[in-house]
């Protein structure tokens, strides 16, 4: 489908340019396996796995912990990855780069993560899980492992190795499933059988940890498996490179540590703010959590582009038709981004059932978050110009401006409207983040969107949407005849994009 987009965006006289895109496309897909895989294994396996055997505030404490994890593991890298794209692009600098990045994250890595388990009673106290402190202690070892696995991921991407960077993430995906099962499933029907023994290693009081420990297996070897790529290290630390790294990667890690408080702080602001009941705020969490995976294929989408378009646009900065290359990428990436909004809007009502029951009260809240993450992504597409241009210093200020919106937002609609409060709070930042990048880059870096179609794509799959739940609420209609109108929405919509596009695609067919 993305491979669709580009070819139907297809401009006859930019013929190498169709090339390039057709290629980002491709390793959009490569890089997506892992990705992808990652968010439908949890989507499919883990998310009704978890949402069946644990309580609502138990899968709730679960997303409290990786939502800071997401925020330290930011501090942890402090964008070094970004900053070695930007100077080990050139074959010249890939060594020198690679050997200077890695030094500088191993040497961090071990100090903060000591850091970490010398205090895990008083973060777990500051946490309010005052009785789990090894919480914090896996995390910091976790998190550790992900640090110093950022760089080599970083030169896989940058090396244009996209199916060893699938393969690595795949594995560490099926080692954490496998690990989760025997923990949370095998372990306490064997022991029911009479396997005693396992006792040593499981307690069924104390379950969540199981979870942390099985990413902290996974995690370990895929650091094993990318520790060749260390031996590629000259041990040359250049004192000089890495001040301009640092002073490049500062502003995005304040736009990185924006990215997790506007996709993620909600879940542990529903614990201070909701009520003053923990227990209930841990319930709202985990139904919060739940529904918010329901919104996983936009998201995959969005991260699976990202991971693909960073590289592919450093690559090709210096062409001299990159604009219209990157003005293509930004179309396509919204026209298949209304299509995934409103194919799982349409289909919700099927998709809902991988929820366990306790957990599908919170399902308003995916249209809001669907449409969030296709401004997100978005927001990747008109930022790039400040990587590209060396102006992080704006995106750090949008990226804060935006968390600045998600935070007063969360802090103002969570005590009003529950867990629906960080869903229009990212709407809410995510658009603005967007617009900002694509206004800002309209001054700094221009580059020719073709606005008026991509804001057709959206706002049409937003009236097919509107028109779908207008219709079932007249008719109250039973599953199989709203799955069949809502069949006939999504052609419908799917025609007039074609009329839409008719020329072009007279172009290609043409051509062919």
């Amino acid at each position: 489908m993305f491979l669709f987009a580009f070819k139907l965006l297809y401009l006859p006289e930019i013929k190498k340019a169709l090339s390039l895109l057709k290629k980002l496309a491709g390793e959009t897909a490569i890089y997506g396996v892992s990705s992808i895989l990652s968010r439908l294994l949890h989507y499919v396996i883990l998310t009704p796995f978890f949402t069946r055997i644990f309580l609502q505030g138990e899968y709730g404490v679960v997303s409290d912990m990786y939502t800071w994890a997401a925020l330290l593991l930011v501090i942890f890298t402090y964008r070094m990855e970004t900053a070695f794209f930007r100077f080990g692009s050139a074959n010249d600098d890939m060594e020198r780069s690679f050997s200077t990045a890695s030094i500088s994250l191993l040497i961090s890595t071990v100090v903060l993560a000591a850091l970490f388990v010398a205090s895990a009673q008083p973060i777990a106290n500051w946490l309010k899980y005052p009785d789990h402190s090894e919480y914090v202690i896996w995390f910091a070892f976790i998190i550790a492992f992900d640090a110093l696995a950022a760089i080599p991921f970083a030169r896989l991407r940058l090396e244009n190795k996209p199916i060893r960077f699938a393969l690595i993430k795949t594995l560490n995906i099926l080692i954490n499933i496998f690990f989760l099962f025997f923990f949370l499933e095998w372990c306490p029907a064997l022991i029911e059988r009479g396997w005693q023994w396992l006792e040593n290693i499981y307690d069924a009081d104390n379950r969540i940890t199981y979870v942390f420990i099985s990413n902290f297996i996974a995690s370990g070897v895929v650091l094993l498996m990318l520790s060749p790529l260390y031996l590629k290290i000259s041990f040359r630390f250049d004192k000089v490179l890495w001040k301009r790294m640092v002073v490049y990667a500062a502003p995005l890690i304040i736009v990185g540590i924006a990215g997790v408080i506007n996709q993620l702080i909600g879940i542990p602001m529903i614990k201070e703010l909701a009520s003053d009941d923990l227990e209930y705020n841990k319930n709202l969490m985990g139904i919060y959590s739940a529904a918010a995976k329901l919104a996983v294929l936009m998201n995959l989408f969005t991260q699976a582009f990202n991971y693909a378009a960073e590289p592919f646009f450093f690559r090709n900065a210096a062409r001299e038709d990159k604009e219209i290359i990157y003005a293509q990428v930004g179309q396509a990436f919204t026209l298949v981004g209304s299509l995934a909004f409103l194919a799982i809007m349409l289909y919700l009502d099927i998709i809902q059932y991988f929820l366990g029951a306790d957990f599908r009260g919170g399902l308003g809240i995916v249209p809001y978050l669907l449409m969030a993450y296709l401004f997100l992504g978005l927001y990747y597409n008109f930022s790039i110009w400040y990587k590209l241009a060396d102006r992080t210093i704006i995106g750090g200020i949008i990226a804060t401006i935006g968390a600045v919106i998600t935070l007063s937002l969360n802090y103002i609609l969570i005590p009003q409207i529950s867990y629906f409060g960080p869903a229009w709070s990212a709407v809410a930042c995510y658009g603005f983040m967007a617009l900002a990048s694509y206004w800002t880059g309209k001054k700094y870096y221009p580059i020719p969107y073709p606005m008026g179609r991509m804001i057709i794509y959206i706002l049409s799959a937003i009236g097919i949407y509107a028109a779908s739940v207008g219709i079932h609420m007249q008719l109250e209609l039973t599953l199989i005849p709203t799955l069949v109108i809502n069949t006939l929405f999504l052609l419908i919509w799917l025609t007039g994009i074609g009329v839409l596009e008719k020329k072009q695609l007279k172009r290609i067919l043409h051509r062919d």
